[in-house]
């Protein structure tokens, strides 16, 4: 076997790079956590392009389809769908936000002028004057529960610690991710904007660097993958919808309060894999808690009965077993 410099030259060089990584592993760590923190834009956007690109596809499809052959229609194909699906998203969002936080905020406000006389009828019951000794009975009954809890949210509120450092750590958080956010999104649409071109760019590197056989079985694995996690987005999306249409209607039937915003909440959690439906139940049935706690119970039961028949019979038939997505890799 003839030796070439070139041989020489990786092998000293990869010798040189594990011997740095082991040597100076806290600079190599700092180093790639530096370049990983740059890298999240650009992380965020394609992430974001993904989602906005499932959307623009749709409309791509059916934007004017009888005259795709036109030049107008081709030049303006890319950009009108792309608006479309950013204001698509932007107004799902908006929609969701606008029927929920409001009634949430007026339920937790309730809930918290509602504790005291909870509280007083709890220390004023059979069952704690028996069990609590008189001391502790009568510092109970004593204390101001209304101002207790001001003065619980009100430290919550202003937080813990040094306030002026809790503003300036606020404000560069808050900058932080909104140019974050920002340059994310532009990412994202010059990713959507020439999604052809990058995708050319990206099969002519992997044909560059990678031998024959592995190029394609790479690219057969992000085909599928691709493939996979389409289907199972659009699959989780159609089913969450008709989820919080089931359960506006069902608990419209049953008279249960908060129907719309419930329902709503409902929809919108259960695009989080597993337990997302289980989470915008619990806030539901605290927020029906404040008018009524037996209709908040039946509320309970409803949802774990309408949660057997949607993952019985609607998840199957809609997202389906074709997904081919293993439960752990679908969770993360």
């Amino acid at each position: 076997m003839k030796i070439t410099w070139k041989d020489c030259f990786k092998v000293v060089i990869s010798i040189l790079i594990v011997y740095l990584c082991v040597f100076y592993w806290e600079n190599v760590a700092n180093l790639l956590g530096v370049l990983l923190s740059a890298s999240l834009p650009i992380i965020f956007g394609l992430i974001i392009a993904y989602v906005l690109n499932i959307l623009m596809s749709f409309y791509e499809k059916h934007y004017f389809t009888r005259w795709k052959e036109n030049t107008f229609v081709k030049k303006s194909r890319r950009g009108v769908c792309l608006v479309a699906a950013i204001l698509t998203l932007i107004g799902i969002v908006t929609a969701i936000v606008w029927i929920v936080i409001p009634e949430l905020v007026m339920a937790i406000q309730f809930l918290i002028s509602e504790i005291p006389p909870i509280i007083e009828k709890v220390l004023e019951s059979e069952f704690v004057v028996n069990t609590l000794p008189e001391d502790i009975l009568s510092q109970f009954s004593n204390t101001n529960w209304n101002e207790f809890i001001s003065k619980g949210t009100e430290y919550l509120t202003n937080g813990i610690g040094n306030a002026l450092n809790t503003v300036v750590n606020t404000v560069s958080t808050v900058t932080s991710t909104f140019i974050t956010s920002v340059i994310s999104i532009i990412f994202a649409i010059y990713f959507l904007l020439s999604k052809e071109d990058l995708q050319r760019q990206s099969k002519k590197v992997l044909h560059l660097y990678l031998p024959s056989e592995f190029e394609q079985k790479v690219l057969h694995v992000l085909q599928v993958l691709n493939d996979c996690f389409h289907r199972y987005v659009v699959g989780q999306c159609v089913e969450a919808v008709i989820l919080g249409l089931l359960c506006i209607l069902g608990m419209l039937v049953f008279r249960f309060p908060y129907a719309v915003m419930v329902g709503t909440l409902i929809g919108f959690t259960a695009l989080i894999p597993v337990a997302g439906a289980y989470i915008g139940a619990t806030v539901g049935a605290i927020m029906i808690l404040t008018i009524s706690p037996i209709k908040a119970l039946l509320f309970i039961v409803f949802v774990l009965v309408l949660q057997q028949l949607e993952g019985n019979l609607i998840y199957p038939k809609v997202v389906g077993k074709s997904v081919g997505l293993p439960a752990v890799w679908v969770l993360a």
